[in-house]
């Protein structure tokens, strides 16, 4: 009994004992890396036009899709004439990917006659927007952009040409 006394007391002494501080040290030379990549680019190869339409007596939305194709909703009868989606030509690293920021909110157009305003609203993308959504396959890409004019009535929104302007944020991610 007295040796297994002693064996524990020295199993205790030695667990609740400081160890001996090993002083060492080394040194490392090492490297660090950093890659310039090309700057995105983004140019305006076709603008947003909701083309030609007539509110009639109770007006209501043109709607444009991304792809380009475009429809009416209330008593807007849409007319002939050219129409498109908005695109825009995306550039930079090769294989990269991107993020893409529409408005946030609804923009103002103003008839250049009378200031009278129409609001475009509810934007949409192809692809469509978020975080790391495009990628840049060979350097470049194209970004459809379309979104929806609310259209009062006739007296609201008489003849005219309507124009404003809208942001879009390119980003890598």
């Amino acid at each position: 009994m007295k040796n297994t006394f002693l064996l524990f007391s020295l199993i205790v002494t030695l667990l609740f004992s400081k160890a001996p501080e090993v002083k060492a040290q080394a040194s490392v030379t090492a490297q660090a890396f950093a890659e310039i990549i090309a700057a995105l680019t983004a140019t305006e190869t076709a603008q947003l036009n909701f083309g030609r339409f007539s509110p009639e007596t109770q007006g209501g939305k043109v709607v444009l899709t991304p792809d380009g194709i475009r429809t009416a909703q209330g008593t807007v009868v849409l007319g002939g004439g050219a129409h498109n989606s908005a695109s825009f030509y995306i550039t930079g690293e090769y294989d990269a990917t991107f993020s893409i920021t529409l408005p946030s909110g609804p923009i103002v157009l103003t008839n250049t006659i009378n200031a009278r305003t129409m609001k475009v609203s509810d934007w949409q993308s192809y692809p469509a927007p978020g975080i790391g959504v495009g990628k840049l396959n060979g350097g470049a890409m194209s970004v459809q952009i379309g979104a929806v004019l609310n259209v009062g009535t006739m007296n609201d929104n008489p003849v005219g040409i309507y124009a404003g302007t809208y942001a879009i944020t390119f980003s890598y991610n």
